[in-house]
């Protein structure tokens, strides 16, 4: 599990194709300190690490098919920056809201809004069963908790502050790209119940 509170911004440095799966090498900060097998959240995905590399401070996973179908993990190339959390360690603090790195929808980013001390960051998606936001409510935008609002079927607001800008890939964001997308997990639980989803 993971809070959507992010650690690091790695940088992909390499990436390589295989069959339909595709290995991305990621230098991060803490690269060193990670074990074959350990669950990272790339982006708001939750990809198993393979391989460790500490001298050169770099690590690597690998995507497969689905993933690379349902994310933006397709388009990753060398140089850019992706948002990295580790697990929650069972005694840490829950600074942010439930997330498990699994993604339930990518979004366009269609606008961004420079307000002089803050940026506001406007999504569209595709509506869908599972797919709810509320006013003041969590989302995960490529792995960062946040709260939305201007909340409607397909679409939802954030607001970044400085800190948050400067420490994950919002910074690079632009209209146009994709996002992933990790909806509320009660949200998602409460729609299930009501019957708006399958």
């Amino acid at each position: 599990m993971f809070t959507g509170i992010i650690e690091a911004l790695g940088t992909i440095t390499a990436v390589e194709t295989e069959g339909r799966n595709r290995h991305f090498t990621v230098a991060s900060p803490f690269a060193a300190e990670l074990k074959i097998d350990q669950s990272v959240a790339h982006d708001g995905v939750c990809l198993t690490v393979v391989a460790v590399d500490p001298a050169a401070g770099t690590h690597v996973v690998t995507a497969i098919d689905e993933t690379l179908r349902v994310t933006n993990l397709s388009q990753w190339q060398p140089g850019r920056r992706v948002n990295l959390e580790r697990c929650l360690a069972a005694n840490g603090r829950f600074d942010g809201h439930i997330v498990q790195g699994h993604v339930d929808a990518t979004a366009t980013c269609v606008r961004v809004e420079d307000q002089q001390g803050s940026w506001l960051f406007r999504f569209q998606h595709a509506p869908g069963p599972g797919r709810v936001t509320v006013e003041k409510g969590s989302i995960c935008v490529n792995g960062t908790s946040l709260t939305c609002f201007d909340s409607t079927d397909d679409g939802f607001t954030v607001a970044i502050i400085p800190y948050t800008y400067e420490h994950t890939s919002f910074q690079q964001l632009r209209p146009g790209e994709i996002v992933n997308l990790e909806f509320d997990i009660v949200g998602k639980y409460v729609a299930k119940l009501l019957g708006r989803s399958a």
